[in-house]
This record gives C-alpha cells, sequence and structure tokens, in this order.
C-alpha cells in the first residue's frame, strides 16, 4: 500500500519518462529526483542523483549516441513502477531489421511530490554486447557515421506520452 494516491504515481512517472527517455535531458532527471535518492544499475553501481545525471548524460550523448530508450510497459505496484523497455538502436542497413534491441527492466519508488526516491536498472550485458556487435557491423557496412546521426526513427505508437512530440493533455 502506498501513502501517494496511484494517479500522482501514474502522472509522475509519465513526467519522468518524458523528460529521460523522450527528451534525453539526463540531468533534468536527475533533478526528479529526492536528494536522498539511490540509482542502481546491476552493471555501473550505484549513484547519488547529481552522480547519475553527469553519468547519464555521459553515456548516452557521448559513449551511445546512437542508443535511445523505449517503452514497452509499466505497472505500479504501492509506491513503485515496474517498466519494461527497450534498448534501441536504427539500423542503417535497408536490406535489416528497422532496428536492434535489448531489453532492460527497472524498478523506480516513487518519494512524493513528483520526486522519485529510488531507480533499479536491469538488463543482460551478453546481449548489449550482441546488439552492439550487430549495429556497428551495419554501420560499416552501410553508414560508417551513423552512430553521430542520433537517429530516433522508432519510437512506440502509443501511449502519446512514450514518444516525442506535443506533451498530451
Amino acid at each position: 500500500m502506498s501513502p501517494y494516491p496511484r494517479q500522482e504515481i501514474e502522472e509522475a512517472f509519465r513526467h519522468l519518462w518524458r523528460v529521460g527517455p523522450v527528451g534525453e535531458d539526463w540531468l533534468a532527471q536527475a533533478k526528479l529526483y529526492t536528494d536522498d535518492c539511490v540509482y542502481f544499475d546491476h552493471h555501473y553501481g550505484t549513484m547519488t542523483p547529481e552522480e547519475f545525471g553527469v553519468w547519464c548524460h555521459a553515456l548516452m550523448n557521448d559513449q551511445f549516441p546512437d542508443l535511445y530508450t523505449v517503452y514497452e510497459w509499466h505497472v505500479i505496484d504501492g509506491d513503485e513502477v515496474m517498466l519494461l523497455a527497450q534498448n534501441r538502436r536504427d539500423n542503417p542497413d535497408p536490406s535489416g531489421p528497422p532496428y536492434f534491441d535489448f531489453p532492460s527492466f527497472s524498478i523506480y519508488r516513487y518519494g512524493g511530490g513528483g520526486r522519485w526516491a529510488g531507480e533499479r536498472d536491469y538488463w543482460d550485458m551478453g546481449q548489449a554486447v550482441e546488439v552492439g556487435r550487430r549495429y556497428r557491423e551495419a554501420c560499416a557496412r552501410c553508414d560508417p557515421e551513423h552512430p553521430s546521426r542520433r537517429s530516433r526513427l522508432h519510437w512506440p505508437e502509443k501511449p502519446d506520452w512514450a514518444r516525442p512530440g506535443p506533451t498530451p493533455p
């Protein structure tokens, strides 16, 4: 049981999703965490909100500019939101699949006032490496500059808030 109304948690989650994964403003996403929030990534470790913002901004803008996060589904249980998403790279090879994905599972703990008290992210390193290899091979064959283009062509059709465009009412 959560001390927060379910609708408040839902609205805060949609806002976080629009700021971070859709808007790719990782520093602004970090400001949506409580001061004592603990961010945990099973591979990269535990971080404070400030560390998360700097790390994620560098990771997604410098190291993996080709990678974006696509919403699959979420459920709310108490004050936690469980999320399945795809880490996606658009394929530069028109003869192949439109994109390369590897899944991630996240658990967000709501802290009230539109802010998050915790986030835990899990994904499979083997799948991430394999998808990266396939993507690099496609780039080498078709468009070596593709990663720097930051293409974002394959967002989900629904829900409206999970893709770029005007903020839905």
